[in-house]
């Protein structure tokens, strides 16, 4: 028996290819990201930036010109909140948003396949007397639009719908959601989670006149450790923990300015970055396995309705879980599932949503190609996962009527 992760490692042993397709969890930097980071970690980042001194002069610049190169989105840098991860973002917005209201608006609203930062969050609210709302999708992905117009009222004080989905890669009319709510009360806060948007799909922050939007830096290639809470100028949040300022007021303790400097360069990097590639590899992948495998459903929309990197597939008499480790023993690295759940073996809720049975989330397989892969890295993973899951049906006890 492997007593030790050293040893499991150890006896996975070295593979002929490797390919990483887990991106939704953690992945590669860029190394142009890396190197911003690298700098400010040993030249003009490792000071407090909030401490008079040359050091902290210098960690203040470097935080001012990675504000600076979010303008790409329309915002200005006193709009940017910086965070940890879009996890801390999520948080702060629904329950600053909470805390900072003095009116009688106790309902949230949400979709039902949001992000759990998002979920649990609001439904933590529901102790403090808030009413949350889960707008049902469609088997797609798409929020139900006349629904959220309903329930969109004078008693709401947040609507929280992601812009692109993190699991099934649906790309919401988030334009149309905001204009629907905002018509019925200007006064309903907007907050979208643009982490799996964000490189993917163009964002314009004022065009979509949303107040609150999270993002983060290792869902674009950029280091962990940093994330942003876009905060529209003149919304008003309260910091939900409290500690020694920095140079922001929201969110307490000293900013990670080494992460933060990557994550802007990484930002620079994938706005100009030609998202076909992605696109290209993304339906080689679909199709080259729904065309190799039977019994295999795709979640989420086809085509330009999907985002460019987003492959998720549900393989029936298959245990995602087994197929993962099936595939890793080959050198490809997937996930089945959602990334918060995938250590408690439950169905991802996001699948449930859309109309999945238990079985066929269970047995759903979570990719995302990147700009780091080739046409050879798909081909490899095209001829090992038609094998995987047929080996992996020969030993299942459910087989096929």
């Amino acid at each position: 028996m492997v007593r030790s992760v050293k040893g499991l490692i150890e006896l996975h042993g070295d593979t002929e290819r490797e390919v990483y397709l887990d991106s939704e969890n953690s992945g590669l930097i860029f190394p142009e990201a890396l190197e911003e980071l690298v700098k400010a970690y040993s030249v003009a980042g490792y000071g407090h930036p909030s401490i008079t001194h040359k050091a902290g002069w210098e960690s203040y610049e470097t935080l001012y010109q990675a504000s600076e190169k979010f303008s790409i989105l329309n915002t200005s840098p006193v709009e940017l909140v910086y965070t940890h991860g879009a996890t801390e973002a999520n948080n702060l917005a629904i329950l600053g948003s909470a805390k900072a209201n003095k009116t009688d608006r106790r309902k949230i609203i949400t979709s039902s396949i949001e992000h759990l930062s998002v979920i649990f969050p609001a439904e933590k609210l529901q102790e403090q007397g808030f009413k949350i709302v889960k707008i049902p999708v469609d088997g797609e992905g798409f929020v139900n639009q006349d629904q959220l117009e309903n329930e969109a009222d004078s008693h709401t004080l947040l609507v929280s719908v992601g812009a692109v989905n993190h699991e099934i890669g649906v790309i919401q009319d988030l334009k149309g959601l905001v204009e629907n709510v905002k018509d019925r009360d200007s006064s309903i806060l907007f907050h979208t989670d643009m982490a799996d948007a964000l490189g993917r799909i163009r964002i314009n922050l004022k065009e979509l006149n949303v107040d609150l939007a999270s993002f983060s830096s290792h869902k674009v290639y950029g280091p962990k450790g940093a994330g942003l809470l876009y905060v529209k100028e003149g919304t008003n949040l309260e910091p939900v923990i409290h500690g020694q300022l920095s140079s922001q007021k929201l969110w307490p303790g000293v900013e990670n300015i080494p992460s933060i400097a990557g994550f802007a360069k990484a930002v620079e990097i994938m706005d100009k970055l030609d998202k076909t590639k992605l696109t290209k590899l993304r339906d080689k992948l679909i199709d080259g396995v729904t065309s190799q495998v039977e019994d295999v459903m795709l979640n989420g929309p086809k085509g330009s309705r999907r985002a460019p990197d987003n492959v998720n597939l549900s393989f029936l008499y298959v245990e995602g879980e087994a197929l993962t480790v099936e595939l890793s023993m080959n050198g490809i690295y997937a996930s089945s599932g959602s990334a918060c759940t995938s250590r408690v073996l439950q169905p991802s809720h996001v699948l449930l949503a859309i109309g999945r049975k238990y079985e066929e989330a269970h047995g759903s397989l979570l990719m995302k190609v990147t700009p780091f892969h080739s046409e050879e890295d798909i081909d490899y993973v095209l001829r090992h996962i038609p094998q995987g899951v047929a080996r992996l049906r020969s030993l299942s006890p459910i087989k096929r009527r």
